[in-house]
């Protein structure tokens, strides 16, 4: 019995190691996507952009959307990061518009 129960201990840390390295992982991720939206290469924002378009809507990614749809040079990127942007503050005045409801 003893036996099983450091079995058990030892395979609950491991998953509890793995997780942690995952999410570390995950953030890193994130915020490497998050610098390449004001890369030099072209490829690199269309793909930063790409990440952010699944991304979850907050007031932050708004407004480096915003900050990014005033550099960027290339038409096309900006009309994509304008889409984006439009989306998220849509969710975020539902959001918003919920919360409030709620409150009343």
């Amino acid at each position: 019995m003893n036996k099983k129960l450091k079995k058990v201990g030892l395979v609950a840390l491991l998953v509890v190691a793995v997780g942690g390295v995952a999410v570390l992982v995950a953030h890193d991720q994130m915020t490497r996507h998050q610098r390449d939206l004001f890369s030099p290469r072209v490829f690199r924002r269309l793909a930063a952009l790409g990440h952010m378009a699944r991304a979850r809507a907050s007031v932050n990614t708004v407004t480096l959307l915003k900050d990014y749809m005033a550099w960027e040079p290339r038409k096309l990127l900006r009309d994509r990061a304008r889409a984006i942007e439009a989306r998220m503050e849509r969710e975020l005045a539902a959001l918003e518009t919920g919360l409030s409801e709620k409150m009343a």
